[in-house]
Order: structure tokens, then C-alpha cells, then sequence
């Protein structure tokens, strides 16, 4: 809730027996509408009832209510009024236990990386951390680059530092030296948060340069082993491509590289909005229609 308040977003939390939620409010120019990123949350089905119920009591003004239930129940109890929405966080993700010993982590882990991660250093790589937002603009600089070339979208740099400003966010860094021109250079950036038992790696992008030193292989290993020394006992690695997805499909990169983590897939419900006032829900989507037509 801290990241919406610093970002300036008026929420609405609500925590019951059976159900949390964290709703942020958004406007447009036909009203106002929640977004629940990955909520809300419920176990049970009458979980998920009542906590619908609850969202279309706050304000009788909203047109519609944005859910991402990770329950798949909500696929069996959604009401004739709940349409499919684009899916904004990931409808499929890739988790890594990291439970056990040292030893049966790395077992999990591709052997080809790990050597990559020993002789990382020999190699002119560096990790580093850190906590402070104006050093986001390195991981930025990077995205901007892949975004131009996957054809993908990125946060603007306010959203990312205010995001890296909060106690459970850390930026790594990883620096290659030239050792022809003793020149250093930024290769790869990942953002990552810390959540309970859960380290997400949620941001993260790398230049030519660190694809041919395999930066972004490094530095996921070192992400891993961060979080299993702090006690964390699952690796989120924040989506992969859907099950049949299309060889051009924006993250079939990224999906084949997760996958070579002995891990296994984790299956969303999606997003989806429960419309309240069908008029201006309409006038909503058309308006957006537009927009998007006109870039």
C-alpha cells in the first residue's frame, strides 16, 4: 500500500477472515474504476463472494471493478456481467523452490549457468546492489533498448523509482570491464521484491553486450542464491509466455530461458472486469479503441 500512496493512487484495503484486498482507484474520462493486481485474495469460493460483494459496495459511482484472482474459483462463480479483460500481471508464472540444502538448490539450477556464475568474475562481471532510485535509470536505459526491439512497453522512470524506494525492493547491477579499454559499462539490470516467503523477480533486461557474456543468466543465480540465504523458499520468476503461445510471442525468449529452472508453472484465474454500469463500460472501451487507433 505504500508504493500506491508514494505514486499518489488513492486504495482501498479491506482484510477479512476470508478475503484481502488491495484496490487502487483509477479515473477516466467516463469514471472511475478499481484495479486489484493479483486480487483479490481468497481461498474459497464464498471468499471470493464476498469479497467481490464488498468491492461493489465502496462506491456506487464505479463503472467497473479490474480483478486478478490467483484462486481459479472465481473462473466458476464469475457472474454474467464479468467480461475478459487484457491480462496486465501474468496469467502464467514459472516458480523455483528453494528449499533444502545448497547442495539440492544448485540441482535445480542449469549446470551451464552456474559455470557461467563461477568464473563470472575472471570474466570482468560484477554484481552489485542498490537501494537508491536514481540509479534506476541503469535498468532503464536497458529496457528502453529491448523494448525498442521486442516491441513491448515500459514503465516510465517515476513508476520504477518509487517502486526501487520501497523496504522491499532491490536493484542489482551487473558491470562488465573492457579489458582491452579498462572501460566499464552497465551490461544487466533486475529489479526484484521481497514478500514473505517470496523473492519476484519482476524487472529485468539486458544489451549485446551482457547477452554475450551471459549477464542475465549470472545475475539470475546470484538473485536465487540471494533469496535462499535470506530464508526465501520460492523464486517467482513473474511470468511466462501461455501454453501454446506462437514462436514470435514477445516472451518466448524470456519463457525458454525460465524454463531451463528445474521449476514448475503456477496458473492464474486472469483479469477480468465486473461491470457495474454497462453504458459507460462501453464508452470506456470504445474510447480506449480509439486511443490505442490513434497511438
Amino acid at each position: 500500500m505504500n508504493l500506491q500512496n508514494d505514486l499518489g493512487e488513492t486504495v482501498h484495503y479491506e482484510a477479512q477472515d476470508d478475503f484481502t484486498y488491495l484496490a487502487i482507484e483509477k479515473t477516466t474520462p467516463v469514471g472511475k474504476y478499481l484495479y486489484l493486481p493479483y486480487g483479490p485474495v481468497a481461498e474459497t469460493k464464498t471468499g471470493l463472494k464476498s469479497a467481490i460483494d464488498s468491492l461493489q459496495n465502496l462506491d456506487k459511482d464505479l463503472i467497473f471493478i479490474r480483478v486478478e484472482p490467483q484462486n481459479l474459483d472465481f473462473l466458476k462463480i464469475k457472474s454474467k456481467n464479468t467480461k475478459k479483460s487484457t491480462d496486465l500481471c501474468p496469467k502464467e508464472t514459472w516458480k523455483l523452490d528453494i528449499t533444502g540444502n545448497e547442495d539440492e538448490l544448485k540441482a535445480r539450477l542449469p549446470s551451464r549457468l552456474l559455470r557461467y556464475y563461477k568464473n563470472h568474475e575472471k570474466n570482468g562481471l560484477k554484481i552489485e546492489t542498490s537501494k537508491d532510485p536514481s540509479d534506476i535509470h541503469y535498468l532503464l536505459d536497458l529496457q528502453k533498448a529491448l523494448a525498442r526491439e521486442k516491441g513491448i512497453k515500459t514503465f516510465s522512470e517515476h513508476y520504477l523509482a518509487t517502486e526501487l524506494k520501497q523496504d522491499f525492493a532491490t536493484l542489482y547491477i551487473v558491470k562488465y570491464t573492457n579489458p582491452e579499454t579498462n572501460k566499464e559499462e552497465v551490461v544487466a539490470a533486475g529489479l526484484v521484491f521481497d514478500y514473505d516467503d517470496t523473492r519476484y523477480n519482476l524487472q529485468g533486461a539486458q544489451n549485446d553486450t551482457g547477452r554475450g557474456l551471459h549477464a542475465t543468466g549470472i545475475l539470475t543465480i546470484q538473485l536465487i542464491l540471494d533469496a535462499y540465504k535470506d530464508g526465501k523458499t520460492v523464486f517467482d520468476f513473474w511470468g511466462i509466455a501461455p501454453e501454446g503461445a506462437p514462436k514470435n510471442h514477445p516472451w518466448a525468449g524470456f519463457t525458454n530461458f525460465k524454463k531451463t529452472f528445474a521449476g514448475y508453472e503456477v496458473d492464474y484465474a486472469g483479469t477480468y472486469d465486473i461491470v457495474l454500469k454497462p453504458a459507460k463500460y462501453n464508452l470506456y472501451k470504445t474510447l480506449r479503441k480509439v486511443r490505442r487507433h490513434l497511438g
